[in-house]
């Protein structure tokens, strides 16, 4: 639990060069503001204004336009005529009970008085400044050292985030307050000095008398609250909601006593005020009722995502049941403080806060959609060494916090119970399980890079595909399907066909429908083969060919992109669904083209999805990668004979036209030439960063880079012999420049001869990075030695210059280099000189770039 030291600078604390108050820490020099019109960084971040905006009118709107009985339901049912809160009499009987704490009904009461009409306009926009406000809260309690990218585009992407979530969308719907305790607590633990009881210095591993990091928020470690208000405002939450009483041993286990004990304090006098004012409530509510359980939904119900509702979905009930949940709350409520105190203390306050708030909604007798607000907040943890790894627990948390449980699995029974829990299986792996990294991790702010030959997370992988196909199907279910535009368009395409003599299609299916056999045969490979065949070649793809793997996978993306598109543009009737036409449906027996619906065949998907098909397009797409990844005769011909083969398959069985099948493999060419637009799209920026990728997404060899760079690319994505690397090499030398000696570019004038090698001295054999007599530079060999990735005289190796000449591919003496200067000639601007390798030192002088010595 080592805290981090810190340099006080003259803008702030200075921690490690990443970020300054001012914007002007180490490392930002001369980049540019962000201000300035017409960066790529100022257009983003208005864009993600802009966003923010649009979403906050969009969901404003949604429940504005609503007539008045269907918006707010949950709020006008306890304030309206007939409102609990407004007549007299308790305020959990009759059919709408409320389902607050009789403190919030006590706080609500005054709200019946305003017109219904004013107060719904009112209500919308204050929880609109309440969702804003935690948006706010959140973005500037983000662990530091913090880029300035980040904390600028960070309060528009929380507030965007917020405003997609599913919490944030039904307190909208409902008119509940939820919001609020979250606001509450926030405020109390952030702005109350969240920084925790400081580690002893043994423990943190630092010296007595070093500083240790003041946590990001809160005014960079200050208190804008008092201890006493903190956590009175954190009591105020727990009369609220019972559930955040998990906040107040937080506050105590982190050394923050004071406001603990006022947090319980405020907490005892708003409930027992409450119960003088309202007793016969407050005994229905706590003890009846055992804070709330019984009220509202069935408990059992699936938007309860708590463990009380989980274990009742699983068939326990009785005294077995509550032992079996108390016992597994008090199990969660321990590992989540534990954890929770060790993030506070290491200055991750906001994801403390979500641990325990996660925690919350496990332990809580019930967890409706509105209060599962704290999982989303555990977006900000972050989790695995390698920068592909950083974007799982992100994305997995934002899906489930965003999208219905059905849309993050398949629709196989076994996977049913993850879909219908899944927010409580997030809210377990935050609040217990996911080992989130520590701020003095060595990879917390230099994640190991991932290049394009590196294998991508097979969790983050599935997760985007399930979601890629659940977005497809839900484009494909609502693109536009007018029976007579769809019919329309296929008496079209049926005209375009007769015209080029290419009507095959009802030839096929009479054959097809006459001939039991192939009817069957065809029916089976229409059903089956157009999922299977693909899922295996990128299985395959993933464990076997890496690099083809990416491109593979994002040619197959962009061309199922763009047969949505075909599908939104173009609804095309099947011919099967063509009336008058003669055409026999194979799969799925005659249709009632009189009913709109065409019965149950439509609840599946839109019947007007036809252009391209995705079924010739898919199969192509099999047939490219087959080619790409073998040279076997025969594979290569199962492969070319797929897609031809699916297209005989869809006409015979009514499915689509000829044309259809050409859509589908144009669409397919288009896929792979956008991912290869995407690959050199990425690597002109990363050659623009400074940074050599590894390879490409569209699976092709490394390249070498222009001649003068003294680098070649290879597999790791860094850079090979002749040039310096991201990463430590073996016995290479050290991160510190000045250890062992003076490295490349800094050699002292008057070096002696034989040259100074990187963080080396000289020495008489071959070693890596080290240069003896003969001006061997790092990465190249001395006369008749071999060094680590270097050559002898008279041999070629790449990136490594004999002596007498300058090359990037290796070169014999004497010779030139591929891309590389004769001997004698100047090296990137530079004086000639015998044995000036490129990027080496020259023969008995001192480092390149360094001033010769007298």
């Amino acid at each position: 639990m080592a805290a981090e030291s810190v340099a006080e600078g003259p803008n702030g604390p200075d921690r490690g060069g990443k970020w300054s108050t001012g914007g002007n820490g180490p490392g930002q020099g001369g980049a540019r503001p962000w201000s300035r019109a017409g960066s790529r960084p100022g257009l983003l971040l208005a864009a993600l204004w802009v966003l923010t905006l649009g979403l906050a009118v969009r969901q404003a709107t949604a429940v504005l336009r609503l007539p008045q009985e269907e918006r707010l339901v949950d709020l006008f049912a306890w304030i309206g005529d007939n409102g609990v809160l407004r007549l007299h009499g308790s305020l959990y009987d009759g059919d709408q009970p409320f389902t607050g704490t009789p403190f919030a009904g006590l706080v609500l009461k005054p709200l019946t008085r305003p017109a219904e009409q004013t107060l719904g306009v009112a209500w919308t926009f204050g929880t609109m400044l309440l969702v804003a406000a935690v948006g706010v809260l959140a973005a500037r309690a983000l662990p530091g050292p913090v880029a300035r990218r980040t904390a600028l585009c960070a309060v528009p992407a929380a507030l965007s985030l917020l405003a997609l979530s599913i919490p944030v969308r039904n307190t909208f719907h409902l008119g509940q307050t939820s919001v609020l305790p979250v606001l509450l607590v926030l405020a109390g633990w952030l702005l109350g000095g969240a920084r925790g009881e400081p580690e002893a210095p043994h423990r943190a591993g630092k010296a007595p008398g070093e500083r240790t990091a003041a946590l990001p928020g809160a005014g960079a470690g200050r208190a804008l609250l008092g201890a006493k208000t903190g956590g009175a405002l954190i009591g105020v939450a727990c009369a609220l909601q019972p559930a955040t009483v998990l906040f107040l041993p937080l506050l105590w286990f982190t050394g923050r006593r004071q406001a603990a004990v006022t947090g319980a304090g405020t907490f005892l006098l708003c409930t027992l005020a409450t119960w003088v004012v309202m007793p016969g409530d407050s005994t229905a509510y706590w003890i009846h009722h055992v804070a709330g359980a019984g009220l509202g939904e069935p408990a059992d119900a699936t938007a309860n995502q708590s463990l009380h509702g989980a274990l009742l979905r699983a068939g326990l009930h009785g005294p077995a049941e509550i032992v079996l949940l108390a016992l597994l709350s008090a199990v969660v409520g321990w590992l989540a403080l534990r954890r929770a105190v060790r993030y506070a203390r290491d200055g991750q306050p906001l994801l403390a806060a979500a641990i325990v708030g996660s925690a919350a909604v496990v332990a809580s007798p019930v967890a409706w959609q509105h209060q599962q607000l704290w999982v989303l907040l555990a977006v900000v943890g972050r989790v695995g060494r390698r920068s592909g790894d950083r974007l799982v627990w992100p994305v997995f948390v934002a899906m489930v916090m965003t999208l219905d449980g059905s849309a993050l699995v398949p629709k196989v029974a076994v996977f049913g119970v993850f879909g219908e829990n899944a927010v409580l299986f997030a809210a377990l792996l935050a609040s217990c399980a996911v080992p989130f990294l520590r701020r003095d991790a060595p990879v917390w702010d230099a994640p190991e890079p991932m290049g394009a030959l590196s294998r991508p997370n097979l969790m983050l992988e599935l997760l985007l595909i399930r979601v890629w196909y659940w977005a497809y199907s839900w484009v494909r279910g609502h693109a536009p399907d007018s029976r007579s535009l769809a019919e329309g368009h296929g008496h079209q395409i049926l005209d375009a066909e007769s015209f080029l003599h290419l009507d095959v299609e009802h030839g096929l299916n009479k054959l097809a429908a006459r001939t039991q056999w192939l009817r069957d045969a065809c029916d089976f490979y229409y059903t089956t083969f157009h999922f299977l065949v693909p899922i295996a070649l990128l299985a395959w793809l993933y464990a076997r060919r890496v690099p083809r793997y990416r491109g593979a996978r994002t040619a197959l993306g962009c061309a199922t992109l763009l047969g949505l598109v075909g599908f939104w543009l173009y609804p095309l009737a099947p011919p099967r669904l063509m009336p008058g036409l003669g055409y026999v449906d194979t799969a799925h027996g005659p249709q009632d083209l009189s009913n709109p619906d065409f019965g149950a065949l439509t609840s599946l998907s839109n019947q007007y999805a036809a252009m391209p098909s995705l079924h010739v397009g898919w199969s192509l797409w099999c047939a490219v990668v087959v080619f790409m990844m073998t040279r076997n005769v025969w594979l290569r011909a199962l492969g070319a004979l797929y897609p031809l083969m699916t297209a005989f398959v869809v006409m015979a069985t009514a499915n689509h036209y000829l044309l259809d099948a050409v859509g589908g493999a144009l669409a397919v060419v288009a896929g792979f030439a956008g991912a290869r637009w995407l690959a050199r799209l990425r690597e002109r920026r990363a050659s623009a960063a400074g940074v050599v990728p590894g390879g490409t997404d569209s699976g092709e060899l490394p390249r070498p880079r222009p001649p003068g760079s003294g680098s070649v690319e290879g597999p790791s994505g860094g850079r090979t012999a002749g040039g310096p690397t991201r990463a430590r090499a073996a016995a290479g030398p050290s991160r510190r420049r000045d250890a062992a000696g003076p490295s490349a570019g800094n050699a002292p004038a008057g070096s002696p001869p034989g040259g100074t090698a990187v963080g080396r001295p000289p020495a008489d054999g071959a070693t890596a990075g080290s240069s003896p007599v003969g001006g061997a530079a790092v990465g190249s060999s001395p006369v008749g030695g071999a060094a680590v990735g270097s050559s002898p005289v008279g041999e070629a190796a790449v990136g490594t210059s004999p002596v007498g000449g300058a090359a990037i591919e290796g070169s014999p003496v004497d010779g030139t280099a591929d891309g590389g200067p004769p001997v004698g000639e100047a090296v990137g601007g530079r004086p000639p000189a015998d044995g000036l390798a490129d990027g080496g030192p020259p023969a008995g002088g001192a480092a390149a770039d360094a001033p010769r010595g007298a």
